[in-house]
């Protein structure tokens, strides 16, 4: 019998790299989850006591956001990704507003500004902007396109999906479930119809 080298010993204990260097990663049949990213939870702690009951509802929409738009366009752009997905509803708590955009935006962009991050504004600016958008963007491969998509996905759970299989989408709804996010959408629509019945969705654009 062969004696074991120190190599073969190394081999056989040594754990995955996704294991060992990224224990936020969970490995998935479309790709790999991120279950735990900084920025968002960071972000979403300082801005727990607004969010009050749909805390919850929020980051798992959050993350569930992320995955998408890493699913669609890669990992290359993670961290503007998820500043971008933890600002862009925000504005909905913290100025209490259905016509949210533009504070999301100045949430974003101040916290950029604060991180020396000047040069990620206007790209993260358009992605907050225009992720309610009906129609696709003009370059089809850039990461305001991609954001625009994840949400899609996400508001619509699944029936547009962009290519995105159903299985991965079901997936992250089940890693992150609803929690009220889409009902507490409902009644804020609701709510500014009564009281905006000529604009009831401020967020929504061509």
């Amino acid at each position: 019998m062969a004696i074991p080298t120190e190599t073969d010993v190394a081999q056989k204990t040594a754990k995955p790299l996704v294991r060992q260097h990224a224990p936020e990663i969970q490995a998935s049949g479309y790709g790999n989850l991120l279950t735990r990213i900084p920025t968002i939870d960071d972000v979403l702690s300082d801005y727990a006591t607004a969010l009050r009951e749909d805390f919850s509802g929020y980051r798992n929409h959050v993350y569930r956001i992320v995955n998408l738009c890493v699913a669609i366009a890669g990992r290359s752009e993670l961290e503007k990704i998820a500043v971008a997905a933890v600002f862009h509803d925000l504005g909905i708590w913290t100025n209490g507003t259905f016509d949210y955009i533009a504070p999301s935006i100045a949430l974003a962009h101040d916290y950029l500004v604060a991180r020396a991050r000047e040069d990620w504004i206007a790209e993260i600016e358009g992605m907050i902007a225009d992720h309610h958008k009906i129609t696709s963007e003009a370059d089809p491969d850039s990461l305001v396109e991609a954001f625009r998509r994840a949400d899609w996905i996400d508001v619509t759970r699944g029936l547009r999906r962009f290519g995105i299989p159903r299985s991965f989408v079901a997936l992250l709804f089940a890693t992150w479930p609803d929690a009220g996010f889409h009902w507490r959408f409902v009644t804020l629509t609701l709510d500014r119809f009564r009281s905006h019945p000529l604009t009831p969705l401020p967020m929504l654009n061509l």
